[in-house]
């Protein structure tokens, strides 16, 4: 139950019904609060009976805009005039619950990789959690006891209208190109990240990129600073039994667990411990299937050079898979890497796009397909006389030109490469 009770003494409206929003409204009626009213863009049966009838008053009249994460201002000028008022479900939960105790974590890549690596020292260690947010459960949807931390997936557009964020301890993993057309500007983006600690105080915790030591600084923000060290991270790196681990693309988030772990009195060698029995997520670095001389790789969540180029790094002898739909602004600086790539096997809408970035410094082929890549690379294996191969999908883009999400791209990936590996291998 809530803590605060005059929350109930407020007025909502809850702006866009998707999964965030539905889950807003399933607390207000779990916790009686009656005052509000429900709007989507869209015609939806759903909860009809609390649609506001004249959208224009209610935005003038209620306490709080509960607004969805996907709704970007700058192409829905008609809220901008209420701006002051837009809140998310993330700040309903710290407004109902005063004592709550938090880790957010926000970043462009890393997020729900070091949001799984938090929970499971956690676990192993006994302390009792609660994970939510933009990893994929509604935050207002976990069960939480009072004494739980509950851990937070932060994104950028959640974090753009928030308020009343409070974390005891703040991630800032990294800020790279990303979701520019939804912020305006990357000066937006960065300042939306930067409001985990806009409400913290002497007693919280900031683990922040070194990056953005200088700026955290010039911001004036009271939170204990704690910059990660990859270096201190890789002095123990080897004592790690754990495959997932072996390779550098993890470095980063499992330097902020390690600082973490250190501030919350998690000795050495418990987390060498709990770090050897981590298994890491699906579509990210997965490593699916060995057979022969082939090592399959779906790394269908890098969805930008950035996160992509961590994958290129880390292999060699790569039949590289990407395209989809490239994020503003990315470019593909590939020279460090070039040594490692074979060839690119190019897909999806913008395949012209590609090529451009490509040509003259890797061979590449337009396969339009995720089908069509795998059976070409096959058929090039043959000409190539390596001991091993990597066969690796990292996009450096999004799905949505030719899949629903990244989890269905790299579903699809793993399924041909099993039909395909049986035919060929």
């Amino acid at each position: 139950m809530i803590q605060n009770p005059k929350l109930k003494e407020l007025s909502f409206l809850v702006y866009g019904l998707g999964l965030s929003g539905c889950s807003v409204v399933k607390f207000f009626k779990k916790n009686r609060i009656n005052n509000f009213q429900v709007w989507d863009d869209k015609e939806k049966k759903l909860y009809k009976n609390l649609r506001t009838k004249n959208l224009k008053k209610t935005l003038i009249k209620v306490d709080y805009i509960i607004l969805a994460p996907g709704i970007s201002l700058l192409k829905n000028k008609k809220l901008l005039k209420f701006k002051k008022k837009i809140i998310t479900d993330i700040d309903l939960l710290y407004l109902s619950n005063k004592d709550l105790k938090s880790i957010v974590i926000t970043g462009t890549n890393g997020k729900s990789t070091t949001c799984k690596l938090i929970a499971h020292l956690l676990k192993i260690n006994k302390i009792k959690y609660s994970l939510g947010g933009n990893i994929g459960t509604p935050i207002l949807d976990i069960k939480n006891s009072n004494n739980e931390l509950i851990i937070i997936e932060a994104s950028s557009f959640q974090l753009s209208h928030s308020k009343f964020i409070r974390p005891n301890f703040a991630f800032f993993l990294n800020l790279s190109n990303d979701h520019l057309d939804w912020h305006g500007n990357k000066k937006n983006y960065l300042n939306s990240k930067l409001k985990i600690f806009q409400h913290q105080d002497k007693n919280h915790y900031a683990i922040v990129n070194k990056k953005f030591k200088k700026l955290f600084k010039r911001k004036g923000f009271l939170s204990k600073l704690t910059l990660p060290s990859e270096k201190e991270y890789k002095e123990i790196k080897n004592e790690i039994k754990n495959d997932y681990l072996k390779s550098n693309i993890n470095d980063e988030n499992m330097s902020f667990v390690y600082a973490f772990a250190k501030l919350i009195k998690v000795g050495k060698k418990s987390f060498i411990d709990a770090m050897s029995s981590f298994k890491g997520l699906p579509h990210r670095f997965e490593i699916f299937l060995k057979k022969e001389n082939f090592t399959f790789i779906n790394d269908s969540k890098a969805t930008s050079f950035k996160s992509t180029q961590l994958a290129l790094s880390s292999l060699k002898s790569i039949f590289w898979i990407l395209g989809g739909l490239p994020k503003k602004g990315d470019k593909i600086k590939i020279s460090r890497f070039k040594k490692n790539i074979i060839k690119c096997y190019l897909i999806g809408q913008n395949i012209n796009f590609f090529k451009k970035q490509l040509k003259g410094k890797l061979a590449y082929s337009s396969t339009k397909n995720l089908k069509n890549s795998i059976i070409q690379i096959f058929k090039d294996c043959r000409v190539h006389q390596n001991s091993q191969y990597n066969i690796l999908l990292s996009p450096a883009a999004a799905s949505f030109d030719q899949f629903k999400n990244f989890e269905k791209r790299g579903e699809e990936f793993k399924r041909l490469c099993k039909i395909y590996g049986r035919k060929y291998i």
